[in-house]
């Protein structure tokens, strides 16, 4: 602490990234990283884009990406908003759009940043307990709030909650913003974006750093009514202008227009995340169902904390949460199938 500080910092209580290492020959299976490389195209697009107009100021509207973005989707341009990264998104969404004179709700179990977001802004949350087997109940979201928010799927649970449901939790708020954050979905979901249009209450945020394998890129995205749009671009016109550069931009929409080597990359992490789940259950882990890039175990008889520590001595990091409820459970990131050898192998030796 210090004197120099806001009452408001002093009381912060941070979101904790997952840790990159430094370790030599590690297998790093943590942060949900794609094990897959982005597409041959992002890499032209954005050599293509090394040139003299660096010293430009990129687009801060980012058109063409938007309109790459909208035609995809099946949206208009006016739909779509852009970030650096989703947790930018999601920071102008709580400002935006989220009445702060109600609780907003989110999943007890969750992304760890919406919390963070509510101490930001001074707003409250109200965690909504998930079920007995960390499944999100609707009817558990019908009660007065200032908003709505989870991941679908959800993280770090892995689970998904089809789409039927997702709109019983939109038709039950028709005077509150719903946002589905949707990191994850490419993994085996099906996108909420298909009801933006039936319902002006319904926001659905999404990132390019999962299965596009941009997450050294940061590009985020939203899409929903354009009046929720208009209200996300006041604030970020009011925070920073130009939140994506001339290389984020160009690389982020040859990564829209390589479709087969998307679909390439996310079958590759399903195969190989039945794969995982299959041996980690033959190890004794309770396996939750997942549609993510990643699986959320926990084993029948050793604790997630002395299995973490277990891994990383053989040089494998997983995700450890210390939190109630999902203390005993690691979450780990399906990587390319050697790691995840290396991964089933180290857990048979403990």
């Amino acid at each position: 602490m210090s004197k120099f500080w806001s009452p408001l910092v002093n009381d912060l209580v941070p979101y904790v990234p997952g840790e990159q290492p430094k370790m030599a020959n590690l297998v790093k299976l943590n942060t949900n990283e794609n094990p897959f490389g982005p597409s041959p195209k992002v890499i032209e697009a954005i050599q293509a884009e090394l040139n003299d107009n660096l010293r430009l100021y990129p687009d801060p509207e980012g058109e063409a990406l938007r309109q790459t973005i909208a035609d995809y989707h099946k949206v208009q341009p006016e739909q779509v908003f852009l970030g650096n990264g989703s947790d930018e998104v999601l920071a102008h969404i709580f400002y935006a759009l989220f009445q702060h004179g109600e609780p907003i709700l989110f999943p007890d179990v969750t992304y760890s940043f919406y919390p963070v977001y509510c101490g930001l802004y001074n707003i409250e949350g109200k965690p909504v307990p998930l079920t007995e087997s960390f499944e999100i109940n609707p009817e558990d979201y019908r009660q007065p709030n200032g908003g709505v928010i989870f991941p679908n799927p959800n993280a770090p649970t892995g689970r998904y909650l089809p789409l039927e449901q997702v709109e019983a939790v939109v038709q039950a708020n028709p005077d509150r913003v719903v946002v589905v954050d949707e990191a994850y979905v490419d993994f085996g979901g099906e996108s909420a974006i298909t009801l933006v249009d039936k319902y002006p209450n319904l926001l659905v945020s999404q990132t390019l750093s999962k299965a596009r394998s941009l997450a050294g890129l940061r590009v985020g995205l939203a899409i929903g009514h354009k009046d929720l749009i208009e209200a996300l671009n006041r604030v970020k016109n009011s925070f920073n202008s130009y939140p994506l550069d001339r290389l984020a931009l160009a690389g982020a929409k040859a990564a829209y227009e390589d479709e087969a080597w998307f679909r390439k990359c996310c079958d590759g992490v399903i195969t190989e995340r039945e794969r995982v789940t299959e041996a980690l259950e033959g190890l004794g882990f309770e396996v939750l169902p997942s549609k993510a890039n990643f699986v959320f175990a926990r084993h029948k008889e050793q604790s997630g904390e002395a299995l973490a520590k277990g891994l990383r001595e053989q040089g494998i990091i997983v995700r450890h949460f210390n939190k109630p409820r999902i203390s005993d459970f690691l979450r780990i990131t399906i990587g390319t199938s050697e790691q995840n050898d290396a991964l089933i192998k180290g857990l048979q030796s403990l």
